[in-house]
């Protein structure tokens, strides 16, 4: 497969779950992808052909231009990293407010500030944000901060892809259902102790939620951002993808 061949790519939080599934994808298509993530052993096992990694702590905003000014070409930037904090607003304290909107917001603030100078300079690029159903999409219990800080990521791709339309430059977002990683099995396993269930009950009740019966896989959502990146999806942009098994009908 070749739909990405010649283009250079860069993936936030690709050590694992939708990350990874997506480096892997964008490499697979023929793409030279930098993979990034805060952990250095999380991207040790990410190897193969078009697939380099390096560090990056996308809340350090001087790493983040160091990254992306570093390089020659960006054809496509794919924001994945994030937080999910269980709560309601009585539940949240301002520190998780704050990670949240850090981490899941200012972080692509910054990574596409540094990313569209050489974008628009080519007149060419793919921006690929990845959001949630849980948003401005479908209120969901207990993800206050989340949810806010996604319908966030959605506004803010809407209204980049606004300013930079007439430069060749898209911007979209992936706003997925619930999503097999191992983020969410670490929910699972928090959710039921906070709740006194057991694990299988935790899990049941996620699956519950999605209509296909089932939760979605990191490859599926892969998928929709191989198209996003690739010049098929060159007449969308400034759209909210919804990917999640029938949740938000």
């Amino acid at each position: 497969m070749d739909r990405l061949r010649g283009k250079q790519a860069v993936v936030t939080a690709a050590g694992q779950g939708i990350g990874r599934a997506i480096a892997e994808a964008l490499a697979a298509e023929g793409a030279s992808v930098l993979a990034t993530d805060v952990s250095v052993d999380a991207l040790a096992t990410l190897t193969g052909p078009g697939l380099r990694t390096a560090r990056l702590d996308v809340t350090d905003r001087a790493a983040i231009d160091a990254t992306i000014g570093a390089l020659d070409r960006l054809d496509v930037l794919v924001n994945c990293a994030g937080v999910v904090h269980h709560g309601s607003v009585l539940d949240c304290t301002d520190d998780e407010w704050a990670n949240g909107f850090d981490l899941n917001c200012r972080s692509i603030y910054w990574t596409m500030r540094a990313a569209l100078p050489g974008m628009r300079a080519r007149r060419s690029g793919s921006i690929v944000n990845i959001a949630s159903v849980a948003s401005s999409l479908k209120g969901v219990p207990n993800r206050f901060v989340y949810s806010a800080s996604k319908a966030a990521i959605i506004g803010m791709t809407k209204a980049t892809a606004a300013d930079f339309v007439g430069d060749g430059i898209r911007v979209n977002a992936i706003c997925p259902g619930t999503v097999d990683s191992p983020s969410w099995r670490q929910r699972v396993i928090d959710q039921a102790a906070g709740a006194g269930i057991t694990e299988e009950e935790s899990r049941a009740a996620f699956v519950a939620r999605q209509p296909m019966g089932r939760v979605g896989t990191p490859t599926e959502i892969a998928a929709l951002a191989v198209y996003l990146a690739s010049d098929e999806s060159s007449f969308t942009t400034g759209q909210a993808h919804v990917i999640d098994g029938g949740w938000n009908m």
